[in-house]
């Protein structure tokens, strides 16, 4: 009975908000960039270079607002390389996403030794505001979420990026620039993803810690894909997984074992998953080079 009362609990669910937030963001971050054909893995590597980039520049200027600026700034011309080595080099995107990951979990603590002098925890920052019961990027999260259900399926730029992803040959005979919307929504994936990870740094911490991201990018991955490529269905596998990691926390102490309280969001992940593998459908051209000219 104690359990389900710490499951059950407007504190469980105002956690279940803010631990879906980044998720969500994320999410629709790697929405943009597969729905117009282009794999992100790179989501988890984008985030953590986000968080980081959000402290550093909140260190220095003492203005949370500025490193959440940042974090957008930075996370758009870090997807740039993948970007570029997908879309222009036409290089294994999975391969290209690892590395970015590769790159940003070695890069943030080689940098996180070079300027706060520490190899695990940042020094504390100026962190961003609360609104009401929770901070600024949770509100923005959702509204992220009504602007892409929004672009992708209510304006012109957005029946663009689907027919890239779709049918990207068929798109560029009638004038579409395939690889400029390509590069505007990895973009776009990296800017959110950045978001996130700002929300981590920022939001629910006011410090940089290694690895704090912790799978998050791999999980709204999952997000995406169980929500069937589509803004809400990805919020609403947000919400799901973001009540797993919630449980997670109201079940330490409880004399569970902690090995297996910390398993609950990953076991989540993988049934979610083992569940919609084969029901849902990925953008027909996801992961295929386009050469103009060539079929």
């Amino acid at each position: 009975m104690e359990i389900l009362t710490q499951i059950f609990s407007l504190e469980t669910l105002s956690s279940t908000l803010r631990m879906a937030t980044p998720l969500a963001i994320a999410a629709i971050g790697g929405l943009y960039s597969e729905r117009s054909g282009i794999i992100n893995i790179a989501l988890e590597g984008l985030m953590l270079a986000g968080a980081f980039i959000a402290v550093v520049v909140s260190y220095f200027t003492g203005i949370p607002w500025l490193g959440l600026l940042g974090a957008l700034v930075f996370g758009g011309l870090f997807a740039m390389i993948h970007a570029v080595v997908s879309i222009k080099y036409h290089a294994d995107q999975v391969v290209s996403g690892v590395a970015i990951n590769m790159l940003a979990a070695g890069g943030t603590v080689f940098m996180l030794n070079i300027i706060f002098n520490t190899s695990g925890t940042s020094e504390s920052v100026n962190a961003l505001p609360y609104w009401g019961p929770f901070k600024p990027t949770v509100y923005i999260g959702l509204l992220v979420v009504f602007i892409a259900h929004y672009v992708l399926f209510k304006t012109p730029f957005g029946l663009r990026v689907r027919s890239v992803g779709e049918h990207p040959h068929a798109a560029d005979s009638v004038g579409i620039d395939v690889e400029k919307i390509r590069y505007i929504c990895v973009g776009i994936s990296g800017i959110l993803a950045g978001l996130a990870g700002a929300h981590l740094s920022l939001g629910v911490l006011d410090s940089f810690r290694e690895g704090m991201t912790a799978g998050r990018g791999f999980i709204a991955l999952a997000a995406m894909i169980f929500g069937k490529w589509t803004p809400f269905g990805a919020l609403g596998a947000s919400l799901l997984f973001g009540f797993s990691q919630a449980v997670q926390i109201r079940l330490q102490g409880l004399g569970i074992p902690t090995e297996f309280v910390q398993m609950i969001p990953y076991i989540f992940t993988i049934i979610a998953l083992a569940g919609v593998i084969g029901k849902s459908t990925p953008p027909t051209a996801i992961g295929e080079p386009f050469e103009k000219g060539k079929r």
